[in-house]
């Protein structure tokens, strides 16, 4: 299998993984509990995305503190009228810290459902595959719905999600209902007793 890295690589994602890391380093060194999600998680795991972007979930209560040193560290920092996340601009590049995913504020057990990966060459905890899934089938609304950026994550990922947990927490969702249908119509669903998450490196 390609490494998360590798595939980053691959993309011409080089700029974005090194402020992906800048990120990542003051976070560490500020001791801000973070977890990577969004696409370069899916790469993380050795997925594939059609998204191109950089996020990172932060609890509400540290996002002060995280925009003032990563200003500290030459950041550029925005408040977005939206009111789930903030951003920060490195020489251009816009990275999301995220403190409310699909309207549910991030808690310490939002960072217990991390695994730890190498992101080019430097470990981070990323959020689980099963997380991920989850979090892209609750964002589909009648707004917003389009499955051809799902499926890259639901076929790289299958083996390491946890399909009954994500039927669990997306049944009040009908888009999340239909595009399981889908996925089951496509034949990406395991059968039933092969849905354990793998926490492989």
């Amino acid at each position: 299998m390609t490494t998360g890295a590798n595939q980053m690589a691959e993309r011409g994602d080089e700029t974005l993984v090194h402020t992906l890391k800048k990120v990542a380093a003051v976070l560490k060194q500020s001791e801000i509990p973070f977890a990577l999600g969004g696409s370069f998680a899916v790469y993380a795991h050795g997925g594939h995305s059609s998204d191109h972007d950089v996020d990172f979930l932060i609890r509400e209560q540290d996002v002060d503190r995280a925009l003032e040193t990563l200003v500290e560290a030459g950041f550029t920092a925005e408040r977005p009228p939206e009111d789930w996340l903030v951003k920060v601009y490195d020489d251009g590049r816009m990275v999301d810290l995220i403190h409310r995913p699909v309207e549910t504020p991030v808690t310490a057990e939002t960072f217990a459902d991390t695994i730890n990966r190498p992101v080019d060459a430097i470990q981070m905890p990323v959020l689980s595959a099963s997380q991920l899934m989850v979090h892209k089938l609750l964002s589909f609304s009648q707004h917003y719905c389009d499955f051809a950026r799902a499926l890259p994550l639901a076929r790289s990922l299958r083996e390491q999600i946890d399909w009954e947990r994500v039927r669990r927490e997306t049944q009040h969702s009908p888009y999340a209902e239909a595009f399981l249908v889908l996925l089951d119509r496509l034949d990406v669903l395991p059968h039933a007793g092969v849905t354990k998450e793998k926490e492989t490196v």
